[in-house]
């Protein structure tokens, strides 16, 4: 495992499973929303964005979190171990709502200090909301996931499910530096 890319629904878990990976084995920990989001929540165009994920993969490894479905070919050119975060709509749901109200209240700054936080009223009220894009792809990313984990044509990547906290720990515990 040299070149690793964490997926699942946002608030599930990627960048606690992906950040704690990373610190285990000693690679870069690469954030895909940092490379697509520039200061006040303007998005990178495709052209950008492509060009900042293939310069920082090109590192020898790495851990890189974010699913960006458009980005696979160059994401998973490299890539040898797939780890999807999945976990029940109910402990993803929570996730993303606790995590969307601390960086709320916190006004915690997101992302290369591009000056982008989250507020209440964007989190909670508006089309762009981060609960209401888990709500409405949780269910289409596990129908993904799962015809990618059967697919034959990536049966070159390792593919590595983990349906809970426990069993993400436990698994980056097993690794060997």
């Amino acid at each position: 495992m040299k070149r690793i890319n964490i997926v699942g629904t946002s608030g599930s878990g990627k960048t606690t499973v992906g950040r704690m990976l990373a610190a285990k084995l000693g690679f870069p920990y690469l954030e895909m929303d940092a490379m697509f989001w520039k200061p006040n929540w303007q998005q990178s165009t495709d052209e950008e964005f492509f060009l900042k994920l293939e310069h920082a993969l090109s590192q020898e490894t790495w851990v890189l979190d974010g699913n960006y479905n458009r980005t696979a070919p160059i994401k998973w050119a490299s890539v040898d171990t797939v780890i999807w975060v999945d976990y029940s709509f109910a402990r993803t749901l929570y996730q993303a709502v606790k995590r969307a109200f601390i960086r709320s209240v916190s006004k915690q700054e997101l992302w290369n200090k591009a000056g982008n936080v989250e507020t209440f009223s964007k989190s909670f009220f508006s089309k762009g909301s981060v609960i209401l894009w888990t709500l409405k792809t949780y269910k289409s990313n596990r129908i993904r996931y799962t015809e990618m984990f059967n697919d034959p044509k990536y049966s070159h990547i390792k593919l590595v499910r983990v349906t809970s906290p426990k069993m993400a720990k436990l698994f980056v515990n097993s690794l060997h530096t």
